[in-house]
């Protein structure tokens, strides 16, 4: 997929997620494959009133690019402002929001409101177009609910605007997160527009990847939910759109220790203080799914220092060894018995 001059070469883009895709995440998902980041969602109008939190926000590092800086605000201006003000920052795309659900962001008319006010989309559009320097992409739901299923003209507008690429998330804004994906409106998407389009949603292994593919025709997609504590699941997309290799999921052992890669990057970046209050839920995600992910979840929430998580590390695969042998032991004794 082509994005101006930078090509986005396997098709496989990182979501952007508020206060989970930092820069520690994204560095880490472009190590496993992802092809592209989009940045965590910044207020235009705080950015351009000086908010230092939002400038930190927008910083990328060159182990992440080609990446995107994504800005939501419900004023054209200060959208322009702020995209002018993104060439600080030398991104290699600028994102408008358009789909966040958060009634923080859409109650006040932006975000996934923005597809109740089409002519404002439209305006804002147009304005973060002409100020900005590099290209422009929109990012949106199907609609606002099921009774309001306005994506491929959206995306009409963001086309006849002089956006270079639309991502279509498969849900409606009064869905949130809840299954079903709607392929069929993001098919309609790109059959209506000439530009590239990213289906995003629902994407949490190799199977939903491929599904989101081909049942709509996209021209790349998006995963977001379905990287956090599995940030191979870029390279195992990859190794099956490229060479049909099923990849299983990396040992324990391997997974503990790309937990604390992640963490302790997420620590250099921010800090021990903040960086490991942050990085509790992600050690949540990575233990999700293992044996007694309960007890160490809960465990994940006394996080301090990066010596208790790798302490906890340590406990999380004595204990699976411990029941791997239990379990061995218990075969070997079944088979003596017959």
């Amino acid at each position: 997929m082509q994005l101006g001059n930078t090509e986005i070469k396997n098709g496989l883009i990182l979501g952007p997620m508020a206060g989970v895709a930092d820069m520690a995440f994204r560095e880490l998902c472009v190590a496993f494959g992802a092809g592209f980041t989009v940045g965590e969602m910044v207020s235009a109008k705080g950015f351009t009133m000086g908010d230092r939190k939002s400038a930190e926000l927008l910083r990328l590092s060159d182990k992440e690019r080609p990446a995107a800086i994504q800005l939501f605000g419900n004023e054209p201006a200060i959208m322009a402002e702020a995209a002018r003000r993104c060439s600080a920052f030398s991104p290699d795309a600028i994102d408008i929001n358009m789909g966040c659900p958060a009634p923080k962001v859409a109650n006040t008319g932006a975000g996934s409101a923005l597809m109740k006010n089409l002519p404002l989309a439209k305006e804002i559009i147009k304005a973060v177009v002409k100020a900005s320097e590099v290209p422009v992409t929109v990012k949106f739901r199907t609609g606002w609910d099921s009774e309001s299923i306005n994506a491929p003209e959206l995306a009409k507008i963001c086309e006849g605007e002089g956006a270079a690429a639309i991502t279509v998330h498969g849900r409606t804004r009064e869905q949130m997160y809840a299954f079903p994906i709607d392929y069929d409106t993001i098919a309609q998407v790109k059959s209506s527009v000439s530009i590239p389009v990213v289906g995003n949603g629902g994407i949490r292994d190799v199977q939903s990847a491929v599904k989101m593919l081909s049942m709509t025709g996209c021209d790349a997609i998006m995963v977001a939910q379905g990287a956090l504590g599995k940030p191979w699941i870029f390279q195992q997309i990859a190794a099956y759109l490229n060479n049909t290799v099923i990849l299983p999921d990396p040992p324990l052992e391997q997974q503990m220790l790309y937990m604390l890669r992640h963490i302790k990057r997420i620590v250099e970046y921010k800090g021990e203080k903040v960086g490991m209050r942050e990085a509790r839920k992600h050690a949540a995600w990575y233990l999700k799914g293992i044996r007694g992910a309960a007890t160490y979840r809960r465990k994940c929430g006394e996080l301090d220092t990066t010596e208790d998580l790798e302490r906890l590390a340590i406990e999380v695969i004595e204990h699976s060894k411990q029941q791997t042998d239990l379990s061995q032991s218990d075969r070997k004794k079944e088979a003596e018995n017959e």
